[in-house]
């Protein structure tokens, strides 16, 4: 029996979670800075630009990082549903058998099984039937596409106007 150290990876319930990977972060030092008490308006803006930049690619990041993190501890959750599921469709055999098998008591076996089975090719007939209408009935998304076509008219006419008022030949 091997001992337990810290070099054995840990698994399971009491795991360290691993941190999300490292975040380009903004620089808080001062020195760093231009002295910006001379600064004209569009230094002071473009810096302000330059700053909010980065923050918003800071915020991306860590977004990506912990929707990343939560959707990895979801999918290893998930694994054990697909698992229950599998096992209960492959005992639905022996409930259908066992159905059968009952029914035989009355029945000769050979008819309680042919009844069965148009019992579940019925329920699978009802089932299709369901999810063809169910199917049949999604629609494009039409008010995203019309207010689409007109972001995209309105963003052509403000180029278009604003071309011609500079001098240049409108699009």
């Amino acid at each position: 029996m091997s001992h337990v150290t810290s070099t054995h990876p840990r698994h399971g319930r009491h795991a360290k979670v691993e941190p999300p990977p490292a975040v380009p972060a903004i620089p808080l030092s001062p020195v760093e800075f231009p002295q910006l008490a001379d600064a004209s308006f569009g230094e002071l803006v473009r810096e302000a630009a330059t700053h909010f930049s980065t923050l918003f690619r800071s915020e991306v990041e860590l977004a990506k990082a912990e929707v990343t993190t939560e959707v990895r501890k979801g999918l290893k959750g998930s694994i054990f549903f697909v698992i229950a599921l599998t096992i209960l469709l492959f005992s639905l055999f022996f409930l259908f058998i066992a159905v059968a098998e009952i029914i035989a008591i009355w029945l000769p076996q050979w008819a309680s099984f042919s009844i069965v089975f148009g019992l579940m090719l019925g329920a699978a007939a009802v089932c299709g039937l369901l999810g063809y209408r169910r199917v049949r009935s999604i629609h494009k998304p039409e008010r995203t596409i019309s207010t689409v076509r007109d972001t995209g008219a309105v963003l052509a006419r403000r180029r278009g106007a604003g071309e011609s008022d500079s001098g240049r030949p409108g699009g």
